[in-house]
């Protein structure tokens, strides 16, 4: 399936819907925004401390092509794949990996168990 990133990224923004999560409720998505010197796509994350002033976190266009590769080659992206490859975007916290993986889930690239997103068997 050959698509390009940022037009379903910006599909899914304008879409509205939310970021499947394994284990909580989905994220919210804000829109494009600016992680690690490039344009990426912003979410929020619920703060228990200020309920009402959640968090925002980001994966830019170049972390999002990097784990779609995998993905396309066949392969699983887990989370220790993504700990060591994305070490940047990991640092920014775990949250990163299950929105790449619910957002792959949502466009029925990937099935997940346990850490591990799969590409969809063919």
């Amino acid at each position: 399936m050959e698509f390009n990133i940022e037009e379903k990224l910006d599909e899914f923004i304008k879409s509205g819907k939310r970021i499947p999560k394994p284990e909580t409720d989905p994220y919210k998505v804000k829109g494009w925004g600016t992680r690690r010197g490039e344009k990426a796509l912003i979410y929020f994350i619920p703060s228990l401390k200020h309920p009402t002033k959640p968090y925002q976190k980001g994966i830019n266009l170049d972390e999002w092509q990097q784990a779609h590769q995998r993905i396309k080659n066949g392969e699983d992206f887990s989370r220790e794949w993504f700990n060591e490859k994305m070490s940047d975007c990991a640092k920014e916290g775990g949250c990163n990996f299950t929105t790449i993986g619910g957002v792959f889930l949502e466009w029925g690239l990937v099935e997940y168990k346990r850490g591990v997103y799969s590409p969809m068997k063919k």
